[in-house]
């Protein structure tokens, strides 16, 4: 079993039962420590929800099936390959790792499709984990962000599983937004400032 810890953005105790005990200019108060937590977990649902989900979307309707299950080399990562990776992902570490549920994830499908499910069927899918993620995230309550959860084979606060999907979603992001301007050579405009 190996424990796997990311940074956190403010120090606190391990067991958030000790705040208690600690001189109040020591760390954050537990008030405080909810407000950073609940404004942390709106910020995540509006990445995936209104940032990370429209781009995919936008890309893959910029897309041809053909160009969503292409591959410059049988090593690289179709579009099709990554969305059902993030699918996987997203389940396992917020669905089942945060909200209980069994882990149904094959890890090893979701590379080695290659049957080109359809574009729709795959941000239809997609979408359903996202807000079925977002329903967890809704009624996490963030006194349990610095709760330890097993996942895969880690052992991490609920604030890392969740840090790990927000980080996870955006670097396979910028995977897909890469392949959809090498296959259509277009600005996909999403920042025009």
């Amino acid at each position: 079993m190996l424990t796997h810890q990311f940074s956190t953005f403010f120090i606190v105790p391990s067991n958030i039962q000790e705040i208690d005990s600690v001189p109040s200019e020591s760390f954050i108060s537990k008030a405080e420590l909810s407000d950073v937590g609940k404004e942390y977990i709106s910020y995540v649902r509006r990445r995936l929800l209104k940032e990370y989900l429209p781009r995919i979307k936008q890309c893959m309707n910029e897309l041809s099936d053909d160009d969503i299950w292409w591959r410059a080399r049988e090593t690289d990562n179709s579009i099709g390959n990554l969305v059902l990776h993030l699918n996987g992902n997203i389940r396992q570490w917020i669905i089942t790792g945060l909200g209980g549920t069994a882990n149904v994830r094959n890890r090893q499908y979701e590379f080695a499709e290659r049957n080109h499910i359809p574009k729709e069927e795959l941000v239809s899918m997609f979408e359903a984990t996202l807000r079925e993620a977002d329903q967890v995230l809704e009624h996490f309550d963030p006194a349990g962000l610095l709760e330890t959860r097993h996942i895969q084979i880690y052992d991490v606060t609920c604030l890392d599983a969740i840090s790990h999907v927000v980080e996870h979603v955006a670097q396979h992001l910028g995977q897909i937004i890469y392949i959809t301007k090498l296959r259509t050579g277009k600005d996909l405009k999403f920042y025009n400032l």
